[in-house]
């Protein structure tokens, strides 16, 4: 009989004292001008204050250091984090304090230093940014597959060679097998497509800002006038290319504070490089380390576990965390007979601890290793009807009306975009057939045009009939009419009177299988419009200026998820920084020796600041 354990533990914290006493560690890590003057590392421990430590070293160096907050950037993974932390650096300083402070993460940076400086590398600042599906398309056609599997192993491998800063010049001459030679093949035509596009993919709003400084001294020298003190968050998940980028904009001043935990390494499998920690020893002598080994949030059993744990991984640096909150509550390892029974049982305790403890769903969190396991929890939450919220669901932008609305703002903003240019072309149909297609293309490709430049080409009218080619025209001059306004008029305005134009609504309700889905998808793009007109007024953005920020809000996050009364659900990496009051784990019992790292988000969930 196959044997299942749900590990089970109350994270409550219990009353102590007052959390806002800073230790002297913490202390070190903030203040101090010698401290402000060189490197320093803070190997943070979970739940040390290490967001505490970020926005207290702001504040120092802008009142005590005599640094003006528009020459500091303090750099995280995720656009909630940067949110969260501006946040309170607005609580702890006033905003002429914080006027002009740049708190993004890596790939924000990355595009908004491209923005100023893109032509350098022959791209021109209004590039497209491709996601995942649309990048994944271009690799599907140049191996010519539609094989899902193939697909995503070769574009995670071209991925990571980009991350570790590997040309397909590089690749080509160091594949050792067929199948490396295939991806540095791939590696190469999908690199050259993205050109000819003027389009980017995530990887590149990193990797192209090392490559624009290593070729460009006096861009360089510039950008390290303007960002002279960098803080870097989650420092340990970094991979070489974000290393780089940091080496190179710090350059031999050596201004940082860099923290991180080399426990908390949970990201290896997506380029993160543990070898960055020891790397600012070696190529900064003068780095001072600071550990932050009390943790606020846990009880004493908690982190004996912890430590007990991972207490054999390999380690760069020695600390043990400890916690004045008092033992706590025990963990709960539960012994069930199958999958189904596991499920029911965490449901059932969930539902007493509720009960009890008079608390909210979205207090209570389901992890899992892997996906596949999270079907049978949806069925025991479902039966007891318990909401409940799956991480990494499908994003809000993701959604296929809005990719259309957002098709038409990529062309808008870059006319080169040929993925953007057909999509646009065909929703709504609007009389070019396949053949016109065709002929468009094989023009655009023999004179090395994109679509939109090979549509006002007058040889092409030898090759396509005016009856074919008067909607082709028609759709050409929509785009630049909507070019010429994106940047003189709000984006919300705009965007409702673009979908107006194409009759999008009529033709949701001429094409989908009910009206009631055809309502739904119109309701997403009305509220797509009032987040574009929301947005655009709050950051002062144009039409075309959000297209590149809802390309990295959907890259970075996925959906972003609100306080929603419901139980999470989420496999133990997705889960990484959640605050949570009580988790259940399933299946603990198979995740225990094979390898450590497996277990080391286990014991981060804790109870909401």
């Amino acid at each position: 009989m196959l044997q299942c354990m749900a590990l089970i533990t109350d994270l409550l914290r219990p009353s102590g004292p007052d959390r806002h006493v800073r230790s002297p560690a913490q202390s070190a890590a903030t203040r101090g001008h010698p401290l402000s003057r060189r490197p320093l590392l803070v190997l943070a421990g979970a739940g040390s204050g290490k967001t505490r430590v970020i926005t207290y070293k702001i504040a120092h160096l802008v009142r005590e250091g005599g640094i003006p907050a528009r020459h500091i950037a303090a750099i995280t993974f995720t656009n909630k984090a940067a949110r969260e932390m501006l946040e309170r650096v607005g609580k702890l300083m006033s905003s002429a304090e914080i006027r002009g402070i740049t708190v993004s993460t890596f790939h924000s940076l990355g595009m908004h230093i491209l923005r100023q400086e893109a032509p350098h590398l022959g791209y021109k600042t209004q590039f497209s940014i491709l996601d995942a599906y649309d990048a994944g398309k271009i690799i599907a056609d140049i191996l010519n597959t539609t094989s899902k599997d193939e697909i995503r192993k070769v574009q995670s491998q071209i991925s990571l060679w980009k991350n570790d800063l590997k040309t397909p010049d590089d690749m080509l001459l160091a594949a050792q097998d067929q199948w490396e030679s295939v991806c540095a093949k791939t590696y190469l035509a999908y690199q050259d497509t993205l050109t000819a596009y003027q389009a980017m993919d995530f990887d590149d709003l990193i990797r192209l800002p090392v490559q624009l400084f290593r070729e460009h001294p006096e861009v360089l020298l510039k950008w390290q006038g303007k960002l002279r003190y960098l803080l870097i968050d989650e420092y340990q998940d970094t991979n070489t290319c974000q290393y780089q980028l940091v080496k190179l904009l710090t350059g031999v001043r050596g201004l940082f504070t860099a923290v991180g935990d080399d426990d908390q390494s949970i990201y290896a499998w997506r380029g993160a490089n543990m070898e960055n920690l020891r790397l600012l020893q070696q190529d900064f002598p003068a780095l001072k380390v600071i550990k932050l080994e009390q943790n606020y949030r846990s009880t004493a059993r908690i982190l004996r576990a912890a430590n007990s744990v991972i207490s054999n991984n390999p380690k760069l640096f020695e600390k043990q965390l400890w916690s004045e909150l008092g033992l706590g509550e025990p963990i709960h390892v539960v012994q069930c007979k199958d999958e189904e029974h596991e499920a029911e049982t965490v449901v059932q305790r969930l539902l007493a601890h509720k009960f009890e403890c008079r608390t909210e769903f979205k207090d209570y969190a389901i992890l899992y290793r892997g996906n596949y396991q999270a079907r049978i929890f949806e069925q025991a939450l479902r039966n007891q009807r318990i909401p409940y919220q799956m991480a990494g669901g499908q994003s809000f932008f993701d959604k296929p009306e809005i990719k259309d609305l957002l098709a038409y703002m990529r062309l808008i903003a870059n006319p080169d975009d040929d993925p953007a240019f057909i999509r646009a072309l065909t929703t709504p149909k609007r009389g070019v057939g396949a053949g016109t297609l065709e002929k468009l293309g094989a023009w655009a490709g023999q004179y090395g045009k994109s679509l939109f430049a090979a549509a006002h080409d007058a040889g092409l009218r030898v090759q396509v009939q005016q009856a074919q080619l008067a909607p082709l025209e028609q759709f050409c001059d929509f785009i630049s009419q909507l070019q010429y306004r994106a940047t003189r008029e709000e984006a919300g305005k705009l965007s409702l009177e673009l979908l107006q134009a194409i009759g999008y609504e009529a033709w949701l309700y001429d094409s989908e299988d009910s009206p009631k889905i055809a309502e739904t998808k119109w309701k997403n793009m009305l509220e797509m419009v009032a987040w574009l007109a929301k947005k655009g007024e709050a950051d002062g953005k144009n039409l075309i200026e959000l297209t590149q920020t809802i390309a990295l809000i959907t890259m970075l996050e996925g959906r972003d998820e609100g306080e929603v009364d419901a139980v999470r659900m989420s496999t133990l990496h997705a889960s990484k920084a959640w605050n949570t009051r009580t988790c259940s784990w399933s299946a603990a019992r198979k995740a225990s020796c094979r390898t450590a790292s497996r277990w080391k988000t286990a014991w981060w969930k804790r109870s909401a600041d």
